[in-house]
This record gives C-alpha cells, structure tokens and sequence, in this order.
C-alpha cells in the first residue's frame, strides 16, 4: 500500500543502500592506462618533428649539403646510335703542299689606316694694290643718280652754276691721295660735270674705316639712308691706307657746305647709331 507521507525525493524503501560515496574505497587504485599512452605519444610527435626540421639545417661553418648526384657522375659519353651522322662527313680539309710552309697569323692585329689629318689653311695672298686711285672719285657718278629720286628739283639748279666746276673738282681729287692723282682731274671733270656742284664742300664726315671696297660702298650708302635730306647730293670719297698691315678703306661723306652742316648730318648718325666725326 501507498505511504501519503513519504515525500517526492524520499527512497523507496528504507533499506541500506550497498554503495555509499562517502565510505573510503578498499584496495590499490587503478592505473591510469589512456593518461600514460597519451603521454607517450605526444612524445614521439614532439620527437619526430624535431628530428625532421633539424635535418635541413646546417651549424655555422659547415658547408651546404649536397642536393642531387655530383655533376661529374651525371656526365657520360654519348652512345653511338646517338648520333648517326659524321659532323666531319662533309668538310674538305686543304692542305699546304711540301716545301710551302703556311704563313703564320700575325703577331699583332692589322689595323685600318687611321683617318687623314687636316692641312693647315694657306695663307691668303696680299691684297694687289690698285695703282689708279682715279676709281674713289668716280663712285659718286653712279651713286649721284640713285639720290636724284628722292630730290627730283635738285636737278635743275645742278645745271645751273658750271663755272665752279674746277672749284668743286679740286677737293674731291685732293682727299684721297693728293700725290698719286696729278693724272686724275681730267677724268672726273667731263664725267662729272653736273654732280660736280652736289659734291663740293669745305667740310665732310668720315663715317669709318672698313676692309674692304665693296664694305665702304655699303656703310657709304647706310649711312645716306639714315638722313636722306641732308645727304642729298653728297659725294662720296675712299681713301685706301696701310696700317699695320692690313688695308683699310676710309670712307667720307663729301661736300657740305659748312662744317655745321657737316655736324648736323654726323648727329643724325650718333642718333641712329653710328659712328663719324667731321673732318
């Protein structure tokens, strides 16, 4: 029958249990087997790993392992199936004949002639000397008629005054080379009779010194451009000297009336410039 009084967690019945935990246990406690297998094997991992990365290091001063078979042990001579063909079959060896000893390969190298060296410059020959210094007087004749454009009106009072052609003429004969032009006033006088007036004047400008003709042709009509009405019928006169041994061209602007005009005509140069001074 049924106890009403015995609670939910109270034995089913009152008897001693056979096993307490509280009592102590009799004997020998029992090896721990799986605790020392484990151990064991643990140990031998530790060990493998070990010896399997200590295998590929070496120590300091020894030399690096040996990888692979020595290249000597690798090398062989080839069979001789491996190649069928002479590599000799074909070549034609020439030989010298007896008594015809071949010539020896040069000691040293045979090179290319070096290239030719450059000649010094001849010398340029002196300059001739023009003994007719009646050419100078001459240039205004064909240098007259290119300034008459720019002054038509000038013609006509140019015509008007010959008697002081031989006034004007002597002058102009005299400034180049007043020893060496005794033959040259009657040259100039037919040639020149109308610019003879334009190119007289007690006064002219020296406008420099140049080396050649050709450049004091140039710096004489450079200079003209620069004042075209003060030059008007100017003549042009050309000196050609000797000085330290080299010729020189001096070059003049002739025939202004005065030297202030004369000065006039140089200050409109330094203004542009040049350089001239009176004479």
């Amino acid at each position: 029958m049924s106890d009403h009084e015995r609670g939910a967690y109270t034995p089913p019945t009152d008897a001693p249990l056979s096993f307490d935990a509280r009592q102590p246990v009799r004997g020998a406690r029992p090896i721990p087997f799986t605790l020392i297998i484990g151990l064991v094997v643990l140990a031998g991992l530790a060990a493998a790993i070990f010896v399997f990365y200590r295998s590929g290091v070496r120590q300091a001063g020894q030399p690096p392992q040996t990888v692979g078979a020595p290249i000597g042990e690798m090398k062989s001579a080839a069979p001789a199936d491996a190649q069928p063909q002479d590599p000799a079959a074909g070549l034609q060896i020439y030989r010298s004949e007896a008594g015809q000893p071949v010539a020896a390969a040069p000691a040293q190298p045979q090179f290319t002639a070096p290239p030719e060296q450059p000649q010094a410059r001849p010398q340029a020959a002196a300059p001739v000397v023009i003994t007719p210094p009646a050419a100078a007087p001459t240039a205004p004749v064909s240098a007259g008629p290119a300034l008459r454009p720019a002054l038509p009106p000038a013609a006509a009072p140019a015509a008007a005054p010959p008697a002081p052609q031989p006034k004007a003429v002597a002058p102009v004969a005299a400034a180049p080379k007043p020893a060496a032009v005794p033959p040259a006033p009657p040259k100039p006088a037919p040639v020149a009779a109308a610019p003879a007036p334009k190119a007289g004047g007690a006064a002219g400008v020296q406008i420099g010194a140049f080396s050649s003709q050709a450049l004091a042709d140039k710096g004489w009509n450079d200079a003209v451009a620069v004042a075209p009405g003060p030059a008007a019928g100017k003549g042009k006169s050309v000196e050609r000297v000797e000085k330290d041994g080299h010729t020189l061209f001096r070059t003049t602007v002739t025939g202004f009336a005065s030297r202030t005009e004369a000065a006039a005509f140089c200050g409109k140069l330094k203004a542009a410039g040049k350089a001239c001074f009176v004479k």
